[in-house]
């Protein structure tokens, strides 16, 4: 077994008191049982279409989940840890700020997973807190590690209690990856559907912010948003079609998606990593930044 089950596997000398005692706090595990039919539904859901069989018919013979199906199974493990000890918490100001996921096997297309969410790192941003949580997914079965997600959120008016401001180095969960100074290799245009938001929520994230007008305009939007986590997966699916298989993927999110809008990834190979960009088309602003995905064949050319 990993250390993750350890209540210091996350220790940090810097971290405050209130911190240390949080990272402590061990999640029950959650399990998540899928079959095929959830894998067609999420690859509908970040726009693949009916001439696509080998995401939409369960009967292809290239039948897969495409990469960014591992976002699914941890979420509710990740939404299980909770924030109630940090000063001033209000779930409504809560931002996703950031999400990383490595896949370390061969995605199951129907499964029995288990997964186990900690905190991992917290920091104080003065104004806000921003919060690292980690979920490993794994085999219910044989144990074995499938995925690995990092989730980063910031919550407006939480900060002020201490420890730790900047955040460790954690690879390519943290990387800045800016794009290079020179035109994209390959750029992949998607309209997304009016139902997108509607679409997607019915794989896990059923945040009333993507579906109820009402809602969205409490958080200061015209209309429901689609989920950051369906743009990362249209862009990962932009990445996939390009330039093949990865086994990691993170982004930042950096902007709102209406659904409807047009999304733009552009794409620059830079050794074993792709580095892209997402961008509205109609509104031209940026909404997933310091993104990348690292190649599982770095010899891949572009297919485009």
């Amino acid at each position: 077994m990993s250390s993750f089950k350890s209540p210091d596997a996350f220790y940090d000398p810097e971290d405050s008191q209130l911190v240390a005692e949080a990272k402590k706090e061990q999640a029950p595990e959650v399990d998540y049982s899928y079959t095929e039919r959830d894998v067609i539904l999420y690859n509908l859901g970040v726009g693949a279409t009916e001439k696509e069989m080998q995401w939409v018919y369960e009967g292809d013979d290239q039948f897969a989940a495409l990469p960014t199906f591992g976002v699914v199974p941890q979420f509710a493990a990740s939404s299980g840890i909770s924030l109630d000890w940090l000063p001033n918490f209000n779930p409504a100001k809560l931002l996703h700020g950031e999400q990383y996921l490595s896949i370390k096997t061969p995605i199951p297309t129907s499964g029995e997973l288990v997964n186990q969410a900690r905190l991992m790192e917290v920091l104080d941003k003065g104004k806000a807190a921003a919060v690292t949580t980690i979920v490993e997914t794994r085999d219910k079965a044989t144990g074995k590690v499938i995925f690995e997600n990092q989730s980063t959120v910031f919550i407006r008016g939480a900060g002020g209690f201490g420890g730790k401001r900047n955040g460790s180095d954690r690879g390519p969960a943290s990387a800045v990856n800016a794009p290079p100074k020179r035109k994209p290799d390959a750029v992949v245009e998607e309209k997304t559907l009016p139902r997108q938001a509607a679409l997607y929520r019915l794989s896990g994230d059923s945040n009333p912010l993507h579906i109820l007008p009402e809602f969205a305009a409490i958080g200061g939007f015209d209309q429901p948003i689609l989920h950051g986590l369906c743009s990362m997966g249209i862009a990962g699916k932009h990445v996939l079609k390009t330039f093949g298989p990865y086994k990691d993927i993170k982004v930042r999110f950096a902007g709102v998606v209406y659904p409807g809008e047009t999304l733009v990834t552009e794409m620059w190979k830079e050794g074993d990593k792709v580095i892209f960009v997402a961008k509205v088309k109609e509104r031209g602003t940026t909404v997933l930044a310091n993104a990348a995905a690292t190649l599982v064949d770095a010899s891949a050319k572009a297919k485009l």
